[in-house]
């Protein structure tokens, strides 16, 4: 009997992997294999009822070994449906070229698909894995590692926050509130102030309302909503939170965020040590398509020469402190902003003569700067922010930036506002854009007794390089008094080098370097050039023109002056580099 038992034993172990991937008898194997592990842990137990055990496992093994041999008749069957179902899993990829099936959604069926790609074309990120995620999930905690050492006063200023919004995906928006609730401290999270731009998605008006009375169960008037009866573009949104907020202190964000843990504690503490600096938290990449996080380091915010934002790097003094924990001075900010309240209001908060999008935030980098405050980044204070992979309410970004960067310039760059226009390639006058009234703006600038432009530049953002002894420029093309002419995008930064057209004297080419390089290495990069004349090399003597190669396209080549005649589109002076400059080398 017992060497039966132990058979059936070793029998039962297999039948227990089999019967366990069969829904049908998984209770069975459940069952019975619980009684052969209490058997097996209670080999101490003698006598008569030892025996009466396995008296009832031996017949319970026989059960289902007759269970078995049911299911192994019908086993071809069942591996036949497998295979027919594995090969139904093979779906068709609909759309091979979007972002947002690139590294992400290999598993989703075609309506899957479907649903995912409108989504994603409606919000610019993937709101489709957005609603499938939990509001609160957990993001790893990327600070400096010396930030979990720190203490903060427990008087510390409270912080109305506010999220801006336009058409976002509720649940983005849910997952914002959510982590901002979970992770600042209840005494200092004064109220969430959600303005809307104006938002055609049905979603955040009855849900998200559904949303916010569930929030009010757990933290009653936490949170308060703005709506804009027409779209006013981000300036005036934030312009709107920050004029419903109560607390000591406005922290204004976008509304596709997640906020780190201890996020709000470090900033609040740097405002009560000094009430006149503006600072922003160090961002984290959120991806558009994956929705995970990717850590960015602190940096500076700065700007180039068409008021674009772009990180730069903190001033040596920051480095040398070898703590990457402290708070490094800013440029400029980059959308993004917690201050004082009551002194945002003093420093002229937002001009709200600014459309849509763009040049916000560096008009308000230079005016703090300017006029007695400062702009600090705080790399203990991180945010993980959604990256876009097109910003659906305004598919060309370009047109309502150069409006903006041109009302900043003609209030608050001085005599160095024309670099603006020729990164833009506008004329320096009449350049036919609307930049509003800019009158008041100019008031508050004196009101204010600020600085001039020059003492930015000197000693906030000393690699910002102006633009200077150019007589001409177009669309990608530059031309200097010294006859260098520049070909590219122009450079803004000191650091940067700009690129030199030089005739080699040999072959049909042009070539294309670097100054310094060309000019290193006795490249001839010097050329003649009069309006409506040709572009000739000083030393080689030939002509840049345009010839049609073997391929049948049209090319740049230099070859011997045929008479072809060259216009650059904006003048810097009546007359061009002429016959006088010929023998500068």
């Amino acid at each position: 009997m017992r060497s039966g038992w132990i058979k059936g034993l070793l029998l039962t172990f297999d039948l227990a992997s089999a019967l366990l991937y069969l829904g049908s008898i998984k209770r069975e194997v459940h069952t019975h294999s619980e009684r052969l592990q209490r058997a097996h842990q209670n080999d101490s137990i003698r006598g008569q009822g030892m025996l009466k055990r396995m008296d009832k496992m031996e017949a319970d093994i026989n059960r289902l070994l007759n269970l078995m041999n049911k299911i192994e008749k019908k086993e071809p069957v069942a591996q036949k449906d497998a295979e027919v179902k594995k090969e139904r899993k093979v779906v068709r990829k609909l759309f091979p070229n979007s972002y947002l099936f690139s590294k992400w959604g290999s598993e989703l069926s075609e309506e899957e698909q479907k649903e995912a790609e409108e989504l994603f074309q409606r919000y610019g990120y993937n709101a489709f894995l957005s609603d499938r995620l939990p509001l609160n999930r957990e993001i790893p905690d990327t600070r400096p590692p010396r930030c979990a050492e720190k203490k903060y006063p427990e008087d510390l200023p409270t912080v109305s926050v506010v999220l801006i919004y336009l058409d976002e995906a509720l649940s983005v928006i849910k997952r914002a509130i959510r982590s901002i609730i979970d992770k600042t401290p209840a005494q200092l999270l004064k109220e969430i102030i959600l303005v809307d731009d104006h938002s055609s998605n049905e979603d955040l008006m009855e849900k998200l309302d559904e949303y916010i009375t569930l929030i009010h169960e757990e933290r009653p008037g936490l949170v308060k909503k703005v709506r804009h009866s027409q779209q006013l573009g981000l300036t005036q949104a934030r312009l709107s939170g920050w004029k419903a907020a109560v607390a000591d202190v406005v922290a204004i964000l976008d509304a596709h965020i997640e906020v780190h843990v201890q996020w709000a504690e470090p900033l609040l503490a740097r405002i009560k040590e000094d009430r006149t600096v503006i600072l922003t938290p160090v961002f984290d990449r959120v991806n558009y398509d994956d929705l995970m996080l990717t850590p960015y380091i602190p940096a500076a915010d700065a700007f180039d020469w068409a008021l674009w934002c772009m990180y730069e790097s903190f001033r040596p003094e920051w480095y040398a402190l070898k703590d990457d924990s402290q708070p490094g001075k800013s440029p400029s900010i980059m959308g993004i902003l917690v201050a004082d309240r009551k002194f945002f209001g003093e420093i002229g908060s937002l001009d709200g003569g600014m459309k849509i999008y763009g040049g916000e935030n560096v008009e308000l980098g230079i005016r703090v700067w300017l006029c007695g405050g400062s702009i600090e980044v705080i790399p203990c204070s991180k945010i993980a922010h959604i990256e876009r992979a097109s910003k659906p309410y305004l598919p060309d970004l370009s047109v309502m930036m150069k409006r903006n960067a041109l009302r900043v310039a003609e209030v608050w760059l001085d005599e160095y506002k024309y670099n603006v226009n020729i990164a833009w390639n506008l004329p320096l006058e009449n350049h036919g854009v609307d930049i509003g009234d800019v009158s008041e703006r100019k008031k508050l600038r004196k009101k204010l007794n600020c600085k001039p432009f020059k003492w930015y530049l000197d000693n906030v953002y000393p690699l910002l390089d102006p633009l200077h002894d150019l007589l001409g420029y177009g669309s990608h093309c530059y031309y200097r008094t010294n006859g260098q002419l520049y070909i590219g995008g122009i450079k803004s930064h000191k650091y940067n080098s700009n690129r030199c057209l030089v005739d080699s004297g040999t072959g049909v080419y042009p070539g294309l370097y670097e100054c310094k390089i060309a000019q290193q290495k006795k490249f001839h990069m010097l050329w003649d050039f009069e309006q409506d004349g040709p572009i000739q090399n000083r030393v080689t003597k030939r002509c840049l023109e345009v010839a049609m190669g073997n391929d049948g396209y049209y090319k740049l080549v230099v070859q011997q002056c045929t008479g072809q005649r060259w216009k650059i589109q904006h003048l810097l002076k009546d007359h061009l580099v002429g016959r006088s400059h010929k023998t500068r080398q």
